[in-house]
Order: C-alpha cells, then sequence, then structure tokens
C-alpha cells in the first residue's frame, strides 16, 4: 500500500495528525489538524513545531514548546506520552485539546521522527445541555458565541436555589480587556471583533463544568464559579489571566496580544449573585489601578 492510500486514510479521521522528522520539522498534516487548528497544510509544512505556531501551554501557562514537550520526549525516548495541553488556534484564541505522542521508526527500528494526534476537548453535562437548548433562541451572544447576559440571568436564578439550600459555595470573577480602546483605534473595529472573540474562547475553553463564562458588555466577561473557595478561585482566575496573556492573533504589524484585568468575590449566603457581580467589578477597578494585568478577590491582589 503505498503513501496516497495512507493519507486518504489519515485524511478521513476527524483527529488531528502531523508528523514531525528528526530535525524537529512537520512533514504531514491531515485535515483533521486543519479542522482543529484553523491552519492549513500549506501553512505548517516544513515549519518547525516551535514556529509560533500551536505553541501547547498547560493551565498554568508553561509554554511547553520549551519546557517539556512531549513530542520532543518521545522523539527522544520512543515512550508514548499523552497530556492535556491549550493549544493555540489560527485565530488566535486558546483550545482545550488531548494530545498523544507517537515514535516514527526506520526499516532497522531506529527513532526517525514522532507523531502526534489531538483531539479537541468538548465538554458536556446537563446544564450544558440545557444551556445549549436555550442557545437555539436568544442566549447567545453573536460574535463571541458565549452565553449573553439574559443567559447569565437564567443560569444565576438556578445557583442561588443552591446557594441559599445547599450552602453551596460560589465565586465570580469579572473580566475586562485591558486598553482595548487602543486595539480598535490602531487596527479597526474588525480586528477588535477578533480580539474579543479570541478572549471570549480563550476563557471558555478553559472552564471546567459547571463554571459558566458570559459575555457581560463590551470588553467585559463574567464568569461563574460554583463549588470553589477563595483559594479555588484565584487559582482559576490567574490560569485565565495567563491563557489570555499567551494568546494573539497574527496581523500584518505583526503579533496582537492583549491581557485582562479580573476582579473576584465569593458570594454570600444572603445575597444575589447579581449583587456579587457588582462587588466583583468593584474589585477590577482595584486591578485597574494598581497597572491592570492583575487579579483582586476580596481585597486581595494575585497575579503580575
Amino acid at each position: 500500500m503505498n503513501e496516497k492510500f495512507y493519507k486518504q486514510i489519515f485524511d478521513s479521521i476527524t483527529d488531528g495528525i502531523y508528523y514531525l522528522n528528526k530535525s524537529g520539522t512537520i512533514t504531514y498534516w491531515n485535515t483533521g489538524a486543519e479542522r482543529i487548528s484553523g491552519y492549513g497544510a500549506s501553512e505548517v509544512l516544513g515549519k518547525g513545531c516551535k514556529d509560533n505556531l500551536l505553541r501547547h501551554v498547560d493551565e498554568n501557562g508553561v509554554d511547553l514548546c520549551t519546557n517539556g514537550c512531549p513530542l520532543e520526549a518521545t522523539m527522544t525516548d520512543g515512550i508514548i506520552r499523552e497530556a492535556t495541553v491549550f493549544m493555540h488556534h489560527k485565530m488566535g484564541h486558546r483550545l482545550l485539546i488531548n494530545v498523544k505522542s507517537f515514535p516514527l521508526t526506520d526499516a532497522s527500528g531506529k527513532i526517525n521522527g514522532a507523531a502526534e494526534v489531538f483531539t479537541e476537548i468538548r465538554k458536556s453535562n446537563d446544564l450544558a445541555h440545557e444551556l445549549e437548548l436555550l442557545r437555539k433562541e436568544v442566549m447567545t451572544d453573536p460574535l463571541t458565541g458565549m452565553a449573553n447576559r439574559r443567559c447569565l440571568d437564567v443560569t444565576a436564578i438556578h445557583f442561588e436555589e443552591s446557594i441559599r439550600n445547599n450552602k453551596l459555595k460560589f465565586g465570580v470573577l469579572f473580566i475586562d480587556i485591558d486598553h482595548f480602546k487602543k486595539v480598535n483605534d490602531r487596527h479597526g473595529h474588525k480586528l477588535g471583533d477578533q480580539v474579543l472573540s479570541m478572549v471570549a474562547k480563550t476563557v471558555s475553553s478553559a472552564l471546567r463544568p459547571p463554571e459558566i463564562a458570559s459575555r457581560w458588555g463590551g470588553e467585559e466577561f463574567v464568569v461563574l464559579a460554583p463549588g470553589i473557595d477563595e483559594k479555588g478561585l484565584a487559582v482559576l482566575a490567574e490560569r485565565l489571566r495567563k491563557l489570555i496573556e499567551l494568546s494573539w492573533i497574527d496581523t500584518i504589524l505583526g503579533k496582537l496580544s492583549v491581557t485582562a484585568s479580573f476582579g473576584g468575590t465569593m458570594v454570600r449566603p444572603d445575597e444575589t449573585i447579581c449583587s456579587a457581580i457588582h462587588r466583583a467589578d468593584s474589585q477590577l477597578y482595584l486591578s485597574k489601578q494598581a497597572g491592570r494585568n492583575c487579579i483582586h478577590i476580596d481585597g486581595e491582589k494575585y497575579g503580575s
């Protein structure tokens, strides 16, 4: 069976598949990889894994391309590895994927490259299913694809009952993209919309059910995080802050990246989530005063 036959098989697979030779150059890129990453084969073939393309990072924002690349390790010792990482999509956002690396050998059994298979991780649960049904009506922000204010209100009512009756711990984050007006002024509103979409998708991809993200308005977003304490809320905020900072869009002027400021608070048993959101907004103001790209949760500063 010739190479063309195997290419036809691999191109029919929905997972992303690519090969690296021993020097780290991409030699094969299937249609699944094009679909998941947004990069066409012509854009990646002949380039290296570290050439500012996928740039896998873990949930702590560590750049695996330069610090602990599973594919590179597999090419060295021949051990199959699997990991969950955040991949850089061509549109700029971070995408949660599962990667598995395999060694490639020549006829003598010597390692002469490696292959990676990657799959987009799609989260689902009962609440997510309900929100997906609502999404078909008027619960989705048309630009970013995330929940809108109306959806947030409905979801908040659902959670408030659990807060009152089950003493559920509940955190809220308020996020604002830093210097977004400058992005619009310099690059135009079309690219500004792409930045909004990039941040929204990065945030949504980094959440774990039943955490919910929504667009509050403009360049502002709100995250509802049930079942979390203040320490966990700070960890979540820092993960989102780093992933936003590590996302970018390629433009004719070079890479365009942004940062975001965060405010957070824990919902009190005797208040509404809406009230907590406004308190989180006031915490966000502290982050703006502190120089942006940082986090304030109930008076405590985190991040840069």
